[in-house]
């Protein structure tokens, strides 16, 4: 988005309906800490960031992906970074990882430093499953290809993780373990019972266990090229 030498255009206002270029420029407009993401054409003004709604439980996905992506070069994680998905979506998604478009992934970082095209796989920290994150954003991510994307409720404590199949979303169920694992990214192993009850010594002694796998190490293998 380039800078913008006039103020002449309205606040951005949940419920606003725009064209996406229209909803950039009021952006680029707004105070800095302020977040609002375009989702099937629709304006969507976030509300400030509760420490037991949104922050804690962010800030252990972030933990648990952010030690995935050391152990694992050509994968990107990102925090809060806006997605150009097509023209009626650019959601600003709570936490991302892609594979480099060198190595066969889906999305690039522009000239504007945006991501642009599809992320692998999506986070989001929703207040509850009447959120729009379990209804239009879920949409605009399925028909964008993203192949899997996790919401978890934190008020009610639910993790949900969908996986892409043939066009549409299937919930994947953890295993006889209580493991849920990636099928995009090897050695992506979430216990899941551990993250929602803020247990993170067992959330990562897990993920340690799918970084030591075969599959992995076939996967980094692969990224290097």
């Amino acid at each position: 988005m380039s800078a913008i030498s006039t103020t002449n255009f309205p606040p951005l206002e949940s419920g606003d309906r725009l064209t996406r270029d229209e909803f950039e420029r009021r952006y680029q407009l707004m105070p800095q800490n302020m977040k609002a993401e375009f989702i099937e054409g629709v304006v969507y003004l976030a509300s400030p960031v509760r420490a037991r709604g949104h922050g804690r439980p962010h800030a252990k996905i972030m933990t648990w992906l952010g030690t995935y992506t050391a152990a694992t070069p050509g994968v990107d994680l990102q925090d809060n970074a806006t997605v150009r998905l097509d023209a009626d979506n650019e959601p600003q998604p709570d936490a991302l990882l892609r594979i480099e478009p060198g190595v066969g992934g889906n999305s690039r970082i522009n000239e504007d430093d945006y991501i642009e095209g599809t992320p692998e796989l999506i986070v989001e920290i929703a207040a509850s499953s009447a959120a729009y994150d379990l209804n239009d954003k879920l949409n605009a991510y399925r028909r964008n290809g993203v192949k899997e994307y996790i919401v978890w409720q934190s008020y009610e404590n639910r993790l949900d993780w969908f996986n892409l199949q043939q066009g549409r979303y299937v919930l994947q169920e953890p295993d006889v373990d209580g493991i849920i694992r990636s099928q995009i990214f090897p050695g992506l192993w979430l216990l899941v019972d551990a993250l929602r009850e803020g247990n993170m010594a067992e959330v990562l002694a897990v993920l340690q266990q799918g970084l030591q796998t075969a599959e992995h190490q076939v996967f980094v293998e692969k990224l290097r090229g």
